[in-house]
C-alpha cells in the first residue's frame, strides 16, 4: 500500500502527450458487400456524434491509459521503482478499483443531452483489465472489490443504459493484452507493445491467445445483447500481408510476422450472432476495417468513404485528474469540419474511479448539446456537398435543402454580415436560421451572397451560427 501511495503521488503529475500511440489512417479502403453491414454503416453515418468511454483501473491512480506498462521510447514513468515491481503495482489496481457511485444511467442521459446518438465502450484496453465478467480470466471488474456491486458487470448495464437512450452500441476491444500470459509471457522481455516471444517459434502459444480472443468477443457477441459496432483497436496486431511501406513509415513497431489474431473466425461468428454488425479493426485496411478512424484529428479533405475522427475531450483518454479540456467552441467546430467532410465524430471521456463523469466534462457535454438541439438539423442526418468550405464556412446537405454553418472564432462577436460565394441558393429561395426558422435578409451580386444578421443574434455567445436553403 506503501508502494502504491508513492506512486499516486508521482504518477498523477503526468500529463503525457500521446501522440506516439495514435493510429494513423490507411489510404486504402475496401468496401464491406453485405446488404446488412451497408444499411448499418448507412444509419451510423446519419448518427454523427458518439461518446467514446475509457475506463479501467489506470482511472484510479489518474495515469494514461495502460501505456505506462510498455517500454517504447516515449514511455515515461516515475524513476525509483524498477519496471518489474511497476508491473505489479499496476495490476495490483485491480484490488483498489472499487466504483461505488457508477450509475450508467447517469452516464447515458448526459450523453443525449449532449446531442450523442451513439457510444463506444471499452470493454478491455491493452492492459488486459476486463470490464465484463469475462470468463477467460480472473482479471476482471467482477474479481475485485466492486464484485458484489449489483452492477458488477459494469459493460451489460453501460449498453444497457445507452440502449435505454435509443443509441447505438459499440463494444471497443483491444486485440493486444498484455496481461495475458500468451501475448506477454514472463520468461521474456517486454521491449514494445507487440508479443514478446517469437511466434513462429511457440505456434502453440500464439494458437492458444487466439482461442482467448476469440472465446472473450465470443462473450461479448452472446451474452450482452444487441451489439452495433465491434471497434478492434491495436492495429499493430495484424496479418503479415497488410504491412506495406505506408504501415511502415507510421515508426510505430509494427513486426515483419503475422500477428494475426483470426478475424476472419471471428467475423463469421460475430455476424452470425450479430448481423450486420460493423468491423472497425482500426488501420488494418481490408474487409473487417468498414470504416476508418484518424485519431485525434480532422482529415485535410473530404473523405468519401466511411469514417470517424475520435478525440478526447481533453488531453487524455481516460480520467487525469487537473487535465486540459477543449472549449465547447473547439469541439463544436471539429464536428461541424468533421461531418462536412463526410465523417462522424467520436469524443472520448473518461469516468473517474468512482463511477462518476468529471464535472467539467457533464458541464462541456451539455453547453455542446444546447448548441446541437439548435442547429442539430444541419448535422444529423446530412451528407456531404462537392464544394464544402469556403473560408471558416462549412456545408452539408439533406433532402435537397443545403446547410451553411458560419464557425464563430473564439472570442470574436458575430459580425453583422456573413458572405460566400459557392452553393448559392436558387433565385426566390428563402434563406434561415437553423436555430429557430427565422427568415434572413440576403442578397447576391457579382456570385457573391451576403447575409444580414439580426442584432439580436449578434448579441448571443454561439459557436457557430446555421443557415438552410434550398437549391
Amino acid at each position: 500500500m506503501r508502494s502504491l501511495l508513492f506512486l499516486l503521488v508521482f504518477v498523477v503529475k503526468g500529463m503525457l502527450a500521446q501522440q506516439d500511440n495514435t493510429h494513423k489512417t490507411s489510404s486504402i479502403y475496401v468496401p464491406p458487400k453485405d446488404p446488412h453491414v451497408l444499411a448499418k454503416l448507412e444509419q451510423w453515418q446519419d448518427l454523427k456524434f458518439g461518446i467514446l468511454i475509457h475506463w479501467g483501473v489506470y482511472a484510479v491512480p489518474g495515469i494514461i491509459e495502460s501505456w505506462q506498462l510498455c517500454s517504447e521510447e516515449w514511455i515515461n514513468r516515475p524513476d525509483g521503482m524498477s519496471y518489474e515491481d511497476y508491473k505489479k503495482w499496476y495490476w495490483n489496481l485491480s484490488s483498489v478499483f472499487n466504483p461505488v457511485n457508477f450509475n450508467p444511467e447517469s452516464w447515458a442521459k448526459a450523453s443525449k443531452a449532449a446531442g450523442m446518438k451513439y457510444v463506444v465502450f471499452t470493454t478491455k484496453h491493452h492492459d488486459g483489465f476486463n470490464m465484463f465478467d469475462t470468463q477467460q480470466t480472473d482479471y476482471k471488474i467482477t474479481n475485485g472489490p466492486f464484485k458484489n456491486h449489483p452492477k458488477a458487470n459494469v459493460a451489460k448495464h453501460v449498453f444497457e443504459a445507452y440502449r435505454n437512450q435509443d443509441f447505438m452500441i459499440g463494444a471497443y476491444f483491444s486485440k493486444p493484452d498484455w496481461h495475458s500470459q500468451d501475448f506477454w509471457w514472463d520468461k521474456y522481455a517486454t521491449p514494445d507493445r507487440n508479443a514478446n516471444y517469437d511466434i513462429l517459434k511457440y505456434p502453440e502459444k500464439w494458437k492458444a491467445y487466439q482461442d482467448f480472443t476469440f472465446n472473450q468477443i465470443d462473450e461479448l457477441m452472446h451474452d450482452y445483447g444487441a451489439i452495433d459496432i465491434l471497434w478492434l483497436d491495436g492495429g499493430w496486431v495484424r496479418p503479415k500481408e497488410t504491412v506495406n511501406d505506408e504501415v511502415r513509415s507510421w515508426g510505430a513497431p509494427i513486426p515483419e510476422f503475422s500477428q494475426e489474431v483470426d478475424m476472419p473466425k471471428i467475423a463469421q461468428m460475430a455476424r452470425e450472432a450479430q448481423p450486420g454488425i460493423i468491423f472497425a479493426d482500426r488501420t488494418v485496411h481490408g474487409p473487417f476495417e468498414n470504416y476508418q478512424t484518424p485519431e485525434r484529428k480532422v482529415p485535410e479533405h473530404k473523405i468519401d468513404n466511411p469514417w470517424e475522427t475520435c478525440m478526447p475531450l481533453a488531453n487524455n483518454w481516460g480520467y487525469v485528474p487537473n487535465d486540459t479540456y477543449k472549449s465547447t467552441t473547439k469541439v463544436i467546430h471539429s464536428l461541424v469540419e468533421v461531418v462536412a467532410k463526410g465523417g462522424n465524430m467520436l469524443l472520448g471521456i473518461g469516468p473517474k474511479s468512482d463511477g462518476t463523469l468529471p464535472y467539467e466534462a457533464v458541464t462541456k457535454m451539455e453547453e455542446i448539446g444546447n448548441w446541437l438541439t439548435a442547429n442539430g438539423a444541419a448535422i444529423y442526418g446530412t451528407r456531404t456537398v462537392d464544394h464544402y468550405q469556403e473560408d471558416g464556412i462549412f456545408f452539408t446537405s439533406k433532402d435537397k435543402t443545403t446547410y451553411a454553418i458560419y464557425l464563430v472564432k473564439e472570442g470574436e462577436k458575430v459580425p453583422k454580415t456573413i458572405s460566400w460565394s459557392i452553393n448559392l441558393p436558387k433565385k426566390g429561395s428563402k434563406l434561415s436560421l437553423v436555430a429557430n426558422g427565422n427568415k434572413i435578409k440576403y442578397s447576391v451580386s457579382n456570385g457573391k451572397l451576403t447575409a444580414q444578421i439580426p442584432a439580436n443574434l449578434r448579441n448571443t455567445n454561439t459557436a457557430a451560427i446555421a443557415f438552410a436553403f434550398k437549391q
